[in-house]
Formats: structure tokens, sequence, C-alpha cells
């Protein structure tokens, strides 16, 4: 008689990461992510850790150089994936100055034919510590409603605007999502959105159809990562709350288990810095978070230097410590919580 399988320790496996967002946020998370990420074959220095690592990234980027690409040659903004890439690359300061300055994603999609798999073949060549995929391989814009009930299509004039967005869609609409990005989040053991800017690196994610509903089914524990500040043109006095509910009205889902809101004040002269751009520190709102049964992490996840920036140490040490208690297994939650007062800071 055939003896049953042993049971895979996800402690010595590691745990699967999907996460999904855009601009700097993304790429600022993955960079701390990458420090936690084993590959096959190494030596285990600590653990938890992350044994695969996946960023999926919105693509509906049209300002810049990305903008040119999407207009002359048809073909995907490689802005926000190329800086994923090289935030996983093993090498920053010497392969992804190449990749920024003398590879480009329209050489490798002239080479290979699909967006998708020049993104594979250029994760390989930069040797990254995860994968990166579009959200989807459909030419997108953005479409967003406004509150004096005008619509202003592209994500430059979007957020050139000074009205308020009540509303984005796709152009076109429902976008089909990779199959490798639904496999990703299928199998993931946790799931991350954000941080990033609200309307334009989150929630188009969310439009693409079938990844709100793959987020859903998926066993994974389900995160929000919190922006430490609003902005101006997509999220003036929005609280952590609010961001939930605008990614919840776009999703159709409530897909959330947790939120990692940083409680930590911003200093006096950073917020008068911040001031100029009409941003604020995100008001945490623990409360109404929890009513919506979602587990409000509050902690000390602020880092300030020339700007205010997410402590990806500690983030990632909450994530990890998140994984392990979806397991049964006892971990030190929350972490930064402990060691910080819950201050609301509006």
């Amino acid at each position: 008689m055939p003896s049953k399988p042993e049971k895979i320790d996800q402690a010595k496996r590691g745990y699967r990461l999907v996460a999904i967002g855009g601009g700097t946020g993304l790429s600022t998370l993955l960079r701390g992510l990458k420090r936690h990420t084993i590959l096959p074959g190494e030596t285990l220095p600590h653990a938890p850790f992350f044994s695969d690592l996946t960023a999926v990234v919105t693509v509906s980027d049209d300002g810049g150089s990305s903008g040119r690409l999407r207009r002359e040659l048809n073909i995907l903004p490689p802005g926000d994936i190329r800086n994923c890439l090289v935030a996983v690359s093993e090498d920053e300061n010497l392969l992804s100055k190449l990749f920024r300055h003398r590879f480009s994603s329209p050489a490798l999609t002239a080479i290979t034919g699909d967006f998708a798999e020049a993104v594979k073949r250029a994760s390989e060549i930069l040797a990254t510590r995860g994968n990166v995929l579009p959200a989807t391989s459909a030419n997108v814009q953005l479409e967003a409603l406004m509150d004096d009930g005008s619509r202003i299509l592209g994500e430059t004039n979007i957020n050139a605007s000074l009205k308020r967005i009540i509303e984005l869609h796709m152009v076109p609409e429902n976008p089909k999502p990779l199959e490798e990005t639904l496999k990703a989040i299928a199998e993931a053991d946790i799931i991350t959105i954000g941080p990033g800017s609200l309307f334009t690196s989150l929630i188009p994610n969310v439009l693409v159809s079938g990844i709100p509903e793959a987020i859903m089914s998926s066993p994974a524990v389900k995160v929000f990562i919190c922006n430490l500040m609003t902005e101006a043109n997509e999220s003036l006095h929005m609280s952590a709350y609010d961001h939930i509910q605008a990614i919840y009205r776009h999703a159709l889902h409530n897909i959330f288990d947790y939120a990692l809101v940083n409680s930590t004040p911003v200093s006096a002269g950073m917020l008068a810095k911040y001031s100029h751009e009409e941003a604020e520190q995100v008001e945490v709102s623990a409360s109404a978070i929890e009513a919506l049964g979602v587990k409000c992490m509050t902690g000390d996840f602020l880092e300030e230097k020339d700007y205010v920036r997410h402590a990806t140490e500690r983030l990632c040490k909450e994530l990890l410590g998140l994984a392990e208690f979806s397991q049964g297994r006892p971990a030190p939650i929350p972490i930064a919580a402990r060691a910080a007062k819950m201050v609301h800071v509006r």
C-alpha cells in the first residue's frame, strides 16, 4: 500500500507572495521583499521567508516616454514594469542602469513579439528575485468621472486635473488578465495591494476582468498596505477607511482580511513640506476599518528622509508574521503595533 505523501512544512518551503500595485510605492516595497526572498538552492539564513515573489503591475501610464511608446509603437507602457524589474534585480547598480539606459522593452517586444514574454525575458536578463507581470496585456487607458460630472481620458490628464475623482473606468472595458497572473494569485499564500496612488496605481488592477474574483477565490491572506500621505489630485482628505472603500467600490468585492496602516505622526517639518503639494497624513480610522470586517494593524511604518517613505523592513516582518499566523503558528503579531501607540492623526 503506497505511503501517504509527506506534508510540506510551510516554514521550510517559504511563502508565496503576490504584490499588486504600481508606481514608486510598489517598487519600494519590492526592494524590501526581495531581501526576504530565498531562491531554490540557497542557504536559509533565517525563517520565515518568501520562496516566490510576484509583482502584478498596472499598465495604464500614458505620460512621458511610456506615453510616446504607447502612441508611436502601440505597445504597453514599460515604465512601472521596468522599475519593478529593477527593484527585484540582483544588481541595481550595474544591470539595472544598463536596462534603464541601453536596453528597452520595445526592443524586447520586437524580438519576442509579445509584451508579457518580453517582460519575462527581461527578468531573466536582470537575474531578478521575483516575477513581474502586467495586470493585463491589453492596451488600456483610464477614464475618470469627476465630481462635476465631466469625464477625463488618460492618466496624465487625470493627474493634471484639479477636480475630484469619483469613479474610474478602463477603456476598453473589461480587459483580460494574463493567465500567469491568475495562476500566481490562485497559488499565493499572501496577497498585498498598495502602497501607491489610489486611482492610478491601485484601482486600475482591480478593473481588470477576473482579478478581483481571483483574489476572492484565493486561499491567501489578503492585505491592504495603506499610503502614508494623501495626494491632492487623487485622495485629498481621504482616510485609510476611504481608501479601502474606494477599492471595494471598483472591485465589486470586499477583498481584504487585514490593513497595515501607519500610526506614527509625520514630523511638523515634513508636514509643512507636503502642505505645498496639498498633501496630508492619512488618517488611521481604525474603528471604521474594523467595521468592514478588516483587521486594522497599526504601527510604525514610517521613514523620513527627503520624503516620507514606508519602512519596508518593518512592513516585510509584518507580512511574514501574517503568513505564519495564517498557517496556525504563533507569530509576533502585530510586531510594529506593540511598539507604537495607536495615534489618530487628524
